[in-house]
Parts: C-alpha cells; structure tokens; sequence
C-alpha cells in the first residue's frame, strides 16, 4: 500500500490517503519519495482548473527519491539510486515524436498527477525512460523544482539554440523566473530582468540578472527598445505585448513559457520588418532534462526554496495560492 495525500473535491484539504497500485508493471519502477516541489500545475489540478483532475486526487510532479523497486525490463537504473521524476511519468515510444527525441511532444504523453496518482506520497510509480539519475553534485532536497520549473526554462536555451554572446530578457521574478535567470547567466548570457516588483532588484541581480527593467514603467521599456535576441516570459498575466516585441532586435523571439489567460494580439508590420517571432514550448525530452541537471550541478545552479513537512501540506498549499513562496515550496519526509 502507498500512503499519500489526496484531495476529494476540487479546491480540497488533503488528507492522509492510502491506495493500492497493484502489481508493478515490468517497464516501471517504483520511487522511494524522499523530497516532492510543490508547482502552480498542482494547484490548478488540485482546483480542476483545466478540467483533467480525477478525484481523490494526489498531487506532485517534482520528486526527488531513491529506487525501491525495478520492474521486470528495466535494466538502465539500480534499486537505491536517488533519481527524479516531472510533469511526465509515460510516453508511448513509438510514435514520430518519441522516436525523434521529443517525448515531451508525444500526443499520448501521460502526466504524473493527470488521471494517476503523483508524488505527495511515500512512493510514486512511473515508467522509467521519464526516470531520471540525480548527479551527486546536486542537493537532492533543493532540486525537485528543477524537474518542472528548472526544465521550463532551461528548454528554450536548448530549442532556440541561445548562444553565450546574446542578450536575453526574462519576464516575471517568480518560480520560474528567478531560475531562468541563473541558467542564462551560467550559460554566459547578457540578462536582463523585467519584474513589476522594484524591490527584487538586488535580489534579481544576484539570482543572475545583469540590468533590472521595472516593467509597470513605460519609459523604462521604451529605452530597451531593439536591445534583446530572446524575450522569455514566464508569467501567468497578459501584458503590452507589443512593448517587448518593441523590445526584440531583428531576428529576436518572444518565447512564453508561462500561461497567458488571454489570446495574444501584436501589430504584424513590426514583427515582417524586423523578422521577429512569438513562440512557446512545453517542458523538456528526457535527455534534455538530464543536460538540464549537468549544467545546474557543473554550474552550482539550483532553486531558491522553502521546506515543509508532509503533515504541513496544506499550510505549503495555502503558502502558494496565495502567492507567497519566494521561490519554490518544497515537501520533505
């Protein structure tokens, strides 16, 4: 049996929670939960807010554990070895996606907390390509995050081929925000930081960020106008679009990671004249997550987090729903 902790209505307390998962399927492995991130996609599962949440529902998709069991076929991973687990716990490894190194594309990717039971548990399932080793390097009580927010933000850097020599934005100082900013500065980058919070500047310059840019003031954004190769925005708010856009070099991209509530307008002549693009793109493949942990454990770059007990789970909940957490909120057994 699997203890955990599960919700029974959208927007419910979790509650000590005990199941079953039968027997283990010979190309899964079993986690030893040791440390589990808690992410906004939990709490907008957790309140059934895209409409895919099963009930009793457990969340968490940032674990961090050891091995406690190996089905039957998999030979790549040891029993004890501390390993994590994000958003996706399947994909079907056949299809045009998965066979091109995409499984983060896979039309039937399965998530961990979508229709199965996640990570705020003492042991969570899933199928062991998504599975991944954790360098010694890193500290496993701090880099749960990584698994959801860190590959996030570290994907784009990979997709769009950013290079050491460009100038990149970063909207928004948040969860995933304040760890784009330490990836990019280790990646060699010129960072700059776009928040509505002034008094983050300092922080923001040690998290990574070269230039600060207060974003509620329009002349602020008005004198970075074709200053950025890259503009990434990682928050859940919609914004003058076509100020960072202004913003974008030729050639230059805005790239969002976080969800926009609003479709997303821009006049089309200053994108033709400067070649200028809007794109987005999902967590990492696999073996993208894994470059992600050898550059955070080469470079030193980790989450900024705060740790909770397992028993203090909904006092953690409540902590991000209304958006306190400075930067990720972490569970410990």
């Amino acid at each position: 049996m699997i203890n955990a902790y599960a919700a029974h209505e959208p927007g419910g307390e979790l509650k000590p929670f005990e199941y079953d998962p039968g027997v283990l399927g010979k190309d899964q492995v079993e986690i030893q939960v040791e440390y589990c991130g808690i992410c906004h996609s939990d709490l907008s599962m957790l309140d059934n807010e895209w409409g895919t949440t099963q009930y009793p529902f457990v969340p968490g998709h940032e674990v961090v554990g050891t091995i406690a069991e190996l089905g039957s076929d998999v030979t790549t991973l040891q029993v004890g070895q501390r390993v994590g687990l994000g958003w996706y716990s399947h994909s079907c490894m056949h299809c045009e996606w998965c066979m091109s190194g995409n499984q983060n594309l896979c039309l039937t990717a399965e998530g961990t907390i979508v229709g199965r039971h996640g990570g705020f548990g003492d042991r969570v399932r899933a199928h062991w390509e998504w599975v991944t080793p954790l360098p010694a390097e890193l500290d496993p009580a701090k880099c749960g995050p990584l698994f959801c927010g860190g590959i996030t933000v570290f994907n784009p850097i990979v997709q769009l081929d950013i290079k050491p020599t460009d100038r990149v934005g970063v909207i928004g100082i948040g969860g995933l925000g304040h760890m784009a900013l330490g990836f990019l500065h280790a990646w060699g980058c010129d960072v700059t930081a776009f928040s509505t919070s002034p008094d983050k500047e300092a922080e923001a310059r040690e998290m990574g960020a070269t230039h600060f840019i207060n974003s509620r003031d329009p002349a602020a954004l008005k004198s970075v106008e074709n200053s950025f190769d890259v503009i990434l925005s990682t928050v859940n708010a919609d914004l003058d679009w076509g100020s960072y856009i202004a913003a974008l070099r030729p050639k230059g991209r805005l790239h969002l990671v976080g969800v926009v509530p609003s479709p997303i307008s821009s006049q089309v002549f200053p994108m033709i004249a400067g070649q200028k693009s809007i794109s987005a793109s999902p967590l990492g493949s696999p073996t993208t997550v894994a470059k992600m942990l050898a550059f955070a454990a080469r470079h030193d770059v980790e989450p900024i987090t705060e740790t909770f007990a397992f028993d203090q789970v909904n006092e953690a909940i409540s902590k991000l729903r209304h958006g306190k957490p400075r930067y990720r909120l972490v569970l410990k057994h």
